[in-house]
């Protein structure tokens, strides 16, 4: 099954929740404007019953009113792929008709360590190993450091997938220092020249001052055995969690500032409207998005498709072979 497949089938029950309102989404927008207005109130709702959020729910409706689309459904999804790009400039070429992802096949990390972050259960060590995998199967020489020395077996789980992947992960003992693990993978990294260090890291406690204070450290050492490093902080975050998930963003940004998100488990919620206000409100990037279990499962975020997926749109054919609209992997 292609990744597009994959991707309309992961975003049903949002595609649901938009549905069970707003059953009239061919509906020509004249009709909308002048006979219907209960179906604005009505998409409104759905709007936010998605987790798109109130602010941008309100912004969304007014580029709809605007909109010179034919019907509902086509100036909804220009709406939300506008509102889904963080960068403005990007966002006029969008408007203008211009696709900026169009010839993106992958999402090239700046510098070379990562840290990944995020409060436990939203799936970050195995988040972990699937980009090891992804940057792997693109000729990338990767490695892991284990840092979440706080979580038990946590650094032998990310061991595990590190022997599956063939690739070397740096240890730490359990209830360690984690910048210690952070620190020995650095110069291990550039020891061995390698082209990717992830580092996990703990996740507990998200609005404890500890906590975020332990991921300042790391961030510190890292740039201690590497200066510049890291040049990636990446958050993982579950979209089951909707608006407390988005609560969480806004405090590891204002401790530790993001510079992109990844959203799990979008085939297990109806409220993946959630990456509306995660872009919106935070300005920072969504890398990957996942929508399953399986290491395909996890792809770069392309904020055309995804919304082409959410509305189960088939994409043109004069548009096939462009960027990551055809990936299968």
């Amino acid at each position: 099954m292609s990744w597009l497949n994959r991707l309309r089938d992961g975003l049903s029950k949002t595609r649901q929740q938009l549905n069970q309102s707003s059953g009239f989404l061919g509906t020509d927008l004249k009709d909308v404007f002048t006979n219907r207005i209960e179906t604005l109130e009505d998409l409104e709702y759905a709007l936010i019953a998605a987790d798109v959020g109130r602010a941008a729910t309100e912004e969304i409706l007014e580029d709809v009113k605007n909109s010179s689309k034919p019907n509902l459904q086509e100036a909804l999804m220009e709406a939300m792929t506008l509102q889904l790009e963080p960068d403005a400039k990007r966002a006029q070429f969008r408007k203008f008709g211009f696709n900026p992802d169009a010839k993106r096949s992958t999402v090239d990390p700046q510098g070379k360590v990562i840290m990944v972050i995020g409060v436990n259960g939203v799936g970050k060590t195995t988040t972990i190993a699937k980009l090891g995998r992804y940057y792997q199967s693109r000729g990338k020489r990767v490695m892991f450091a284990a840092g979440d020395t706080f979580r038990a077996a946590a650094g032998a789980q990310l061991g595990v997938w590190g022997e599956r992947l063939g690739i070397p992960v740096v240890q730490g003992v359990d209830g360690g220092d984690p910048a210690a693990v952070a620190f020995d993978g650095a110069n291990a990294r550039k020891a061995r020249d390698f082209d990717l260090l992830f580092v996990d890291t703990a996740g507990r406690l998200h609005n404890k001052h500890n906590l975020m204070e332990e991921l300042k450290k790391v961030r510190r050492v890292i740039d201690k055995a590497d200066p510049g490093e890291p040049h990636e902080i990446w958050l993982v975050l579950d979209a089951v969690t909707g608006q407390n998930g988005l609560q969480q963003a806004k405090k590891f940004h204002e401790a530790i500032t993001l510079t992109g998100v990844i959203v799990t488990k979008l085939d297990g919620t109806s409220k993946g409207g959630i990456v509306v206000p995660i872009v919106r409100e935070l300005g920072v990037p969504i890398k990957f998005i996942g929508v399953g279990e399986g290491q395909e499962d996890l792809q770069p975020f392309d904020s055309r498709e995804f919304v082409q997926a959410l509305f189960d749109v088939n994409i043109p054919k004069d548009e096939l072979g462009k960027g990551v609209l055809n990936r299968e992997d």
